[in-house]
């Protein structure tokens, strides 16, 4: 054999141990990053946007209005605190119970609430409407600013809105809601739930490994497989599959789990902490919020966890808001604008 023949017959030799070796192929998709050192709430100061001519929120109105949508607890949380309130609420202002719901909804959503206060032809106050708060913006001379479609705005003088915010400690412009501290678990908990619906959906349950050694089996069957698992997503992916290998080995082929829905995930765990750190931050009683019991004791006894809840969390929010309104100079002179709760519990 001469020397170019016996150089072809390595390469073509080498070409065949390539096609022999192991094959390894994935399907994933990319890490999300996670900057750990930043957070919503740090900031040092608020900055003015001088073309507008407002203070600009601390965080984005947008994202927390969203945000109630993330996950069933949150929202929930949200709507009942101010269910709770408003249905305490007995008369004044000449609002419906239907306006205070708005109110308080924009007051535990958004940190802060407005109320407008309406007058007649004389200049005097005849009664008071909810503003939505996540339109209103703070001007440096004290003013407020709706904002409207088309970048206009429509402006109402300070002395004409009542503006009760949350304190924030870092700025004293807008208020700042009091369930910041369990909003990465709110997000988390949609996280687990959309990862579990596309573990569904997308067929990322078959997270095997499929390992096949037996010699028998043919590159166009290899092939054909690789086809059928790379295709084993969307409607029908739990569809079975069937393998035949004449004189095949005893595991020549091999499925290893190292995802599958029957393997031990942290879904279900996930979800009941999230829960309750959501709960915590709204500082709303467990057995109020809809959650079964995973213990023998139960919840406690729901009429004693409801007035502890009213005497803890509902009445003082009543009184936060009768006060803010009810000392406003101008309400003061008119009894019949003064906002009234009940306050038993």
């Amino acid at each position: 054999m001469s020397r170019k023949k016996k150089q072809q017959y390595k390469q073509e030799a080498h070409a065949d141990e390539q096609a022999e070796s192991s094959t390894v192929f994935s399907i994933d998709g990319n890490a999300e990053a996670v900057n750990s050192d930043s957070w919503l709430t740090e900031y040092s100061e608020l900055f003015y946007n001088d073309m507008d001519d407002y203070w600009e929120p601390p965080i984005s109105r947008t994202g927390l209005a969203r945000i109630p949508n993330a996950n069933a607890y949150h929202g929930s949380c949200l709507i009942a605190r101010a269910n709770y309130v408003s249905a305490r609420f007995t008369g004044g202002g000449g609002m419906k119970r239907r306006e205070m719901q708005q109110f308080l909804r924009d007051y535990f959503t958004f940190g802060d609430a407005a109320l407008l206060k309406l007058r007649d032809y004389f200049g005097r106050v005849i009664g008071l409407c909810p503003l939505p708060s996540m339109y209103l913006r703070r001007r440096k001379n004290g003013n407020f600013a709706l904002l409207e479609r088309d970048d206009k705005q429509r402006t109402y003088r300070a002395e004409d809105v009542i503006f009760l915010p949350q304190y924030d400690p870092q700025q004293q412009v807008y208020g700042l809601p009091d369930y910041l501290g369990s909003l990465q678990s709110s997000l988390l908990n949609e996280d687990a739930t959309l990862f579990r619906r596309r573990y569904y959906k997308n067929g990322a349950h078959m997270g095997y490994i499929f390992y096949a050694t037996d010699p028998n089996l043919s590159k166009d069957d290899e092939q054909e497989l690789k086809e059928k698992i790379q295709a084993s997503k969307g409607v029908g992916n739990f569809r079975s599959m069937f393998v035949n290998i004449p004189n095949g080995e005893e595991k020549g082929i091999q499925l290893i789990p190292v995802g599958d829905i029957a393997t031990k995930d942290e879904f279900e765990r996930i979800k009941n902490i999230t829960a309750q750190d959501v709960l915590v931050g709204h500082r709303f009683p467990t057995g109020k919020a809809g959650i079964i019991p995973q213990n023998a004791g139960g919840l406690g006894d729901p009429e004693k966890v409801g007035r502890e809840f009213a005497r803890d969390e509902i009445v003082p929010v009543c009184d936060l808001v009768m006060d803010e309104v009810n000392q406003d100079p101008e309400i003061a002179m008119v009894p019949r604008l003064h906002l009234r709760f009940n306050l038993e519990f």
